[in-house]
Order: C-alpha cells, then structure tokens, then sequence
C-alpha cells in the first residue's frame, strides 16, 4: 500500500503549492458559504425568497460572464489571474464586516458582493481548472483532483462545524472576513510558483465569440463530454435546490441552529472525503462509466433524505440531515473528480478554459432554474415539498450516463496519449501552458 504523499506528485513543487493555496482558499470559502445567507437571514430579516434571490444573483453573474472568462483565460497565462482574484475577492469580502461595523449593511449590498464575488470566481475557475494539466502530467490527473478533492473535503469538515460557531459567537460578518484572509494567503502561495507559462501570440488569437463557438463545440461533438455535461446540469438542478431551501428548512421547520447546522454540514466534508479517497481505486477496479454512475445514485440516495427529515425531533432530524451530507456529498465528489479528470486529460490544453467555460455556464444555469423553481415551490407549497426536486435532478443524471458511451469508458482514456486532445484546426501551434 503506497504511503501518503509518496508518489512522484508530491514532489512537483507547483502542484504541492497549488495545493496548500486551495487548501486554505477553500476552508474560508466553506465559512463564507455559510455566513453570507445568516447574514440576509439573521441581520436582515431575509425569507425564502431573499435568500433564493441572493443564490440567484450569484449564479447570474457567473453566468453572465462564464464563457467570456474560458475564452479570456485561454489567451493569458493562468497563473496570474488566479493571483489578481483572490486579491479582489479579499477585497470584496472585507466590505461587509467593515459595513457592519460601521451599521451601513444593506441586504443589496449583500446582493452585490455575493454577485460581484461570483463573476471574479468564474474567471478563477476557468484558470484553475486550465493550469493544472500544464503543471501535473496526464496520468497523474486524477491523483492529483483527488488530492485537492481531498483538502477540500477536510476543510469543509472543520470549516461549516467552526463557521457555525463563528457566526453565533462574532456574528456573521466578522466570519466572513477569515474568508477574505483565506484568499489573500492564497494569492501569496501562487505568486512564489515559479513554473513557466507561456500564452498564445495575438496573431494566433481567433475573434472572442469564435473561440465561444469553439468551447461548445468540443463539447457537443464529443458524446462523452456532452453525456458528463448533461449529467453535470442534472447534478446542478440539485445544488440548485439545495441552496434555496437548505438553510431555512433546518433552520426554520426543523428547529437547528446555526451552529447545529454548521456541525451537519461539516459532517459532509467526511462524505467528500471519502468520496474523493475511493474514486482513484474504483475508476482502476471498475472504470470510470461505472463509476460515474454509482457516484450520480449515491448524491440521488443521499439528498433524498433531506424531506425525510422529521420536524419537531431535531436530534433525529439532524442524523437524516448528517447522512445525507456523508452519502450525498460522497457521491458528488466522486463523480465531480471523475468527470473533471476525464475532461482535462482528453481536451488540449490550448482550449480547455473555454471547454470548461462551457460546462460551467451550461451547470449554472440548470443551478439557476433548480433554485428558482425552488424559492416559488417553497413559497407555495412549502419547504419540505421543494426539496424534493433534488435527489429527482440526481437520479436524471444517472439515467443519462446509464443511456451514453459513458458507462464503457475506462481508465486508459486518462492515461497519456491514449486519447488523441480533441483540438480545431483553427487553433495555432504555441500552446498556452508550461
């Protein structure tokens, strides 16, 4: 059994700070992800349509800038913009303890800084997903997800159980502002990577919405991508779902507290966890279809028990809540690593912010429509009736891969060189990555 950390991996010191850098960015993250909604929820008396309209906006804006952001991206080295986010990011973040502070929060200030926040995150995620190919060798891919995977996972853990507590005991703008601390450690790690990248000469450069056209066409004419990203919309309907009623349904109709709820939701980092230890060894036992596959029924099992939860028992209601964060989680992980490892190795890394680009803002938009059709089934026929849509939109996911080239594929399609890059003619000859 091979020791942790002993692969050839961990001494790609460039992948080894990326990692340390998510790491950290990621645990501030999972405290922001819970203190923004208690902010609306508790300081500003939002309900259930405010908060489906905070989650709303942010998936807008991600939306309303996702495929310019994987075509820009494409152009520039990656490194750089994933430093120049999460010094903005900071910033946005630190406004709104200082507006606490200074008695000045607005719940459209809220808005803004969640959105705002939201647009500089597509643009990082289309350089993140773009530059670790040209730092990790193909082979070494899904070893090197897992492991991010993996210290995400441990961060939620720790994170929502201590966010809950942060909330109750400094209030949650002041949380917040670990998160804004988060990024800029972050930004620091980054900026001593020393790896070189090189980006495409302008004359090499297509018109922008050319190289739009180009990120959705490797998706749509390949019919493993189309499947995953299909799937991945049907995994978002879910998300969706799930940040518009989560929070006040257990807060309000089961009767946690944020710090109870903090402590539920932290028991998901276990469930990603594990998720992101196994997938390495089933996609070698069993492939990556079926793999996919098992992982899209776990997230449908595991968020199904969500309105199963009983009301006016919240011990009860806290273990239905806990276990769909160990298998739902789970289950989620494993596909989401499985998925983006498949899509990094077989689409050349000149287009791939782009192709990611396409699978973001195809994913946000089905987030959008599962949250919105969420916030008006909640207003008009109740929280526990809603969140029955989601472990549905999981179960579609899994429908689909079951009917797609999918469930054949196997592990040598990660393996260098077994699947020739999908790559236009129209594409020049210097490649984007190091």
């Amino acid at each position: 059994m091979q020791r942790p950390f002993s692969s050839p991996l961990w001494r790609n010191a460039a992948f080894v700070r990326v990692w340390v850098a998510a790491s950290i960015s990621i645990f501030g993250s999972f405290i922001t992800r819970l203190a923004l909604p208690f902010v609306a929820i508790l300081l500003l008396n939002a309900g259930p349509i405010e908060v489906a309209v905070l989650r709303s906006l942010d998936l807008i804006a991600a939306l309303s800038v996702g495929l310019v952001a994987g075509a820009w991206v494409d152009r520039l080295r990656r490194r750089p913009v994933l430093i120049w986010t999460d010094v903005a990011r900071a910033l946005l973040l630190l406004s709104i303890p200082a507006a606490f502070i200074a008695d000045m929060l607005t719940l459209w200030q809220v808005f803004a800084v969640s959105a705002l926040t939201a647009m500089l995150t597509a643009f990082f995620d289309a350089a993140d997903t773009a530059y670790l190919p040209s730092i990790v060798a193909p082979g070494e891919l899904v070893e090197a997800n897992s492991a991010l995977t993996a210290s995400a996972s441990t961060a939620e853990v720790t994170a929502f159980g201590i966010s809950g507590f942060l909330i109750q005991l400094l209030t949650a703008p002041i949380a917040i502002a670990i998160d804004a601390a988060s990024f800029i450690v972050s930004a620091v790690l980054l900026g001593g990577i020393r790896h070189a990248e090189r980006r495409v000469p302008v004359g090499d450069r297509q018109p922008m919405l050319t190289e739009i056209r180009e990120g959705a066409a490797i998706v749509s004419n390949d019919p493993v991508l189309r499947a995953l990203l299909l799937t991945q919309m049907s995994q978002a309907v879910m998300w969706g779902v799930f940040g518009a009623v989560y929070l006040i349904y257990a807060f309000e109709e089961l009767g946690l507290g944020p710090a109870a709820i903090g402590v539920v939701t932290g028991a998901g980092g276990a469930g990603s966890l594990l998720g992101a230890l196994v997938v390495g060894p089933s996609i070698r036992r069993f492939g990556i279809g079926p793999t996919a596959i098992c992982a899209m029924l776990a997230a449908a099992a595991g968020n199904a028990l969500i309105p199963l939860a009983p009301a006016g028992a919240p011990l009860l209601a806290a273990a239905f809540l806990v276990g769909q964060q160990v298998i739902g989680d789970g289950g989620v992980t494993a596909y989401d690593v499985t998925e983006q490892s498949v899509r990094q190795a077989t689409i050349d890394n000149r287009l791939l912010g782009r192709a990611s680009s396409t699978f973001r803002v195809a994913s946000v938009s089905a987030q959008l429509a599962g949250t919105i059709a969420a916030g008006l089934l909640a207003e008009a026929v109740g929280l526990r009736a809603a969140a029955i849509l989601g472990p549905l939109g999981a179960l579609a996911g899994a429908i689909i891969l079951v009917a797609s080239p999918v469930r054949t594929v196997r592990i040598g399609a990660l393996d260098a060189g077994a699947v020739p890059p999908y790559l236009p003619d129209t594409v020049g000859d210097q490649p984007v990555g190091g």
